[in-house]
């Protein structure tokens, strides 16, 4: 069975997860982490140090030494806040790739919480409905409403706490002003998420990552009588008696409390105050520390991707189509049109696989492409396969990879009177050995287009021939349509599919 690895690059701290495929279940067997404050410089000037960017990429060779010595098949690595604000980041990731041999995927904010979101669900029993899932790490803080295991919304807001202590605390302890204007920019910040989640009616709210740890280890020690449930358990009084008691500490006092080590004794203050606001602005009782985080759902995806029948590869499914759905909404695609060549698309995939060979993985990209070709309309409508390209490319489209938002934004590029070729910048931006299979894909989105063209849903079905050096496409109406204009838009593709296919393309009504 293969052993998986997860590293996730944040901006306090560098983390590596090993875990070995046990039928369906990930069993973790080794685990590793340091601080190395990579975006520390990051927030106040918006590079990357030399030196944290050094001693970040020594931690990294521990943590390729140890993933050979496991033996890892598969190793998936992503950095997040620190490496999205950092103008230098080119550097880096070129440092970690010719010192371990490592992509680094510098993911968005929302594909963030949607890892730590995966990552919960497919390893807690979960038993309240809606859930709050908060993530504060240094540079951001990823808020989650989640209800029966799916995502409803997220949000991603600048509330790291190595980003808020170098932004406004300047003394130790934090001087009045200071946690005052803290303070205000916390709750600034909140007020985008906050009405949202008191509308939500939260049952139960997950924190992870360290900060919230800490917050559950000196609860547990200093105020029993405040967490409730277990040690894991914080209250919304006890997290503002904690957060005024913290900021009142200097440094060496806040080591001193058991669960706080000395470089989170540094960002204490300013994560103790972004949980106790978090709780009173939206009327949250509690919240509950799990160890689990980014790296579990790291795992998760590449379980699911392994074991196609694994439940965690279903979620992934769901929230990649409800993401697909979401944009193509926000954009004001027509959504009947768009399914229909959806539809057609997926028809034409199974019925010509054994002409075009496409690995399984581009049906869904191509189902993606087929719902959000016409998002480029949204901008102008000249231009708007160019305009589409740019939307995809940049969005955030839960479950997607920045790649393979590449690859489908590329697909849904060439609808117009171009077609895809080697020197076109989209073409350029995916690897070499995917551009012959992201042209066959884009030639059968064409010819789903061609077969809603008048969007009159004309067309009840379509019958597919294979022979040696042909391919005839038979259009079967619905009573009482007319798809003269459908054949004639497919007929219209020959000469691309004679390049693309090598064989000749016909069209006819049934």
């Amino acid at each position: 069975m293969p052993t998986f690895a997860a590293v996730d690059i944040g901006a306090n701290s560098v983390r590596l997860k090993v875990a070995r495929m046990e039928g369906r279940r990930a069993e973790v067997s080794h685990e590793d982490r340091q601080v190395t404050r990579l975006g520390e410089q990051v927030f106040r000037t918006g590079l990357l140090s030399p030196d944290a960017m050094a001693e970040t990429v020594k931690v990294l060779r521990r943590f390729h030494r140890a993933a050979q010595k496991l033996g890892v098949d598969a190793v998936r690595v992503a950095a997040t806040s620190a490496l999205r604000n950092a103008r230098n980041r080119k550097s880096f990731l070129e440092w970690v790739y010719s010192s371990t041999g490592w992509e680094v995927e510098v993911i968005s904010g929302t594909e963030e919480a949607r890892l730590i979101h995966l990552g919960l669900v497919s390893n807690l029993r979960i038993t309240s409905w809606p859930v709050l899932m908060v993530d504060l790490g240094g540079g951001s803080c990823e808020l989650t409403i989640s209800a029966q295991s799916h995502i409803r919304e997220t949000f991603s807001l600048p509330l790291g706490a190595v980003r808020l202590t170098r932004e406004f605390l300047g003394h130790d302890p934090p001087r009045k002003k200071e946690l005052e204007r803290l303070r205000a920019f916390v709750d600034r910040e909140l007020g985008r998420a906050a009405k949202r989640i008191v509308n939500a009616r939260v049952k139960a709210v997950i924190a992870t990552s360290g900060t919230a740890a800490a917050l559950a280890a000196v609860a547990a020690n200093r105020y029993p009588a405040g967490g409730h449930q277990g040690a894991s358990f914080v209250s919304a009084a006890t997290a503002a008696r904690m957060a005024r008691m913290l900021a009142r500490r200097n440094l060496e006092q806040r080591m001193s409390f058991q669960g706080i080590g000395p470089r989170r004794a540094e960002i204490i203050v300013a994560g103790a105050a972004v949980y106790a606001e978090l709780l009173e602005r939206c009327r949250l009782r509690s919240f509950r520390y799990s160890p689990l985080g980014l790296r579990d759902g790291l795992l998760a995806q590449m379980a699911a991707d392994y074991s196609r029948s694994a439940k965690s590869r279903e979620q992934i499914a769901t929230e990649r189509w409800e993401s697909v759905l979401h944009c193509a909404r926000q954009y004001g695609v027509e959504p009947h049109h768009a399914m229909q060549v959806r539809d057609f698309a997926v028809e034409l995939f199974r019925k010509l696989r054994p002409l075009h060979g496409l690995p399984q993985e581009y049906q869904e990209w191509l189902s993606a492409a087929a719902m959000l070709y016409e998002v480029g309309t949204y901008i102008n409508r000249n231009g708007r396969y160019r305009h589409s390209y740019y939307v995809i490319s940049h969005s955030d489209i839960l479950g997607y990879t920045p790649q393979q938002r590449l690859v489908i934004a590329a697909i849904a590029r060439y609808l117009g009177t171009s077609v895809p070729l080697p020197s076109d910048s989209p073409m350029k931006a995916i690897p070499s050995n995917e551009r012959r299979n992201v042209a066959r894909a884009c030639l059968l989105l064409r010819l789903a287009r061609a077969l809603n063209l008048g969007r009159r849903d004309a067309v009840r079905s379509l019958r597919v021939q294979l022979r040696d050096s042909k391919v005839l496409l038979t259009v079967v109406a619905k009573r009482g349509s007319d798809v003269e204009l459908e054949v004639w838009a497919l007929e219209r593709e020959r000469n691309y599919f004679r390049e693309v296919f090598g064989r000749e393309l016909s069209a006819a009504i049934a």
